[in-house]
């Protein structure tokens, strides 16, 4: 998934650029509000994470002005304006959270992560059993998968995990997770079951020019969904 880093202290926004990238998210950052402004107007981000003071033009001002032009992207407000009236004032402008610096980064990523399912959730489920991300529209239970016109079998277990997959749209799923959600209740083969597992998927539903749709996030596992950019 796509963010965009607003902030004009550089001693935080580069390391935490960082941070998110390793998280297998995709991030751009600006400096001042201005450029941070045009970016937000000119492409698709799933989430914006702003300073509320910048240089040029506020968060504040960025956060209305998005609003205004009908643009829904989850907004995330890093600022040292701690006030109750700063964040209702913040809130009232359209934002969806309010961080006050200095802050512990596991809450942020917590609330990344939050903000990205509520807003950007990508799933839909047009009848009970079949689920649609982009354009890839899964029938569970009869184990097909549906893509660009093609008609794409699965096996049991592919089904099963394609099916876990689109349920946690945009969520870092573990080796484990993973693991213990295709063998509940039974004997866990190796570890490179999984990985094989997804070769497999992929080979079925990412044919030639397709979006790519399971990302690898090296170390930690997987994310599933059609804007991230693979990490490995």
């Amino acid at each position: 998934m796509r963010i965009l880093l607003v902030d004009d202290e550089v001693e935080l926004t580069n390391p935490l650029s960082r941070v998110l990238t390793r998280e297998g998210y995709t991030v751009d950052a600006a400096y001042d509000g201005t450029n941070g402004s045009q970016l937000a107007t000119a492409s698709n981000y799933d989430l914006l994470i702003l300073d509320w003071m910048l240089p040029g033009k506020t968060g504040l001002e960025i956060c209305q002005e998005l609003r205004r032009q009908g643009k829904n992207i989850p907004v995330l407000f890093l600022t040292a304006k701690d006030t109750l009236d700063d964040r209702v004032q913040g809130l009232d402008a359209g934002a969806d959270d309010y961080l006050v610096k200095p802050f512990e980064l596991r809450e942020l990523l917590a609330r990344v992560r939050a903000l990205l399912r509520r807003g950007g959730s990508q799933i839909y489920e047009i009848t009970p059993g079949r689920l649609v991300v982009a354009d890839l529209e899964l029938d569970c239970d009869n184990q097909i998968a549906y893509r660009q016109g093609r008609i794409i079998e699965l096996s049991q277990k592919e089904s099963q995990l394609l099916q876990y997959f689109m349920e946690h749209t945009g969520q870092l799923l573990t080796h484990a997770q993973i693991m213990e959600h295709l063998w509940q209740d039974e004997e866990q083969p190796s570890s490179n079951v999984i990985a094989a597992l997804i070769r497999l998927l992929r080979r079925k539903i990412e044919v030639g020019k397709e979006t790519t749709l399971i990302h690898t996030v090296y170390g930690k596992g997987y994310r599933f969904g059609a804007t991230f950019v693979e990490t490995t």
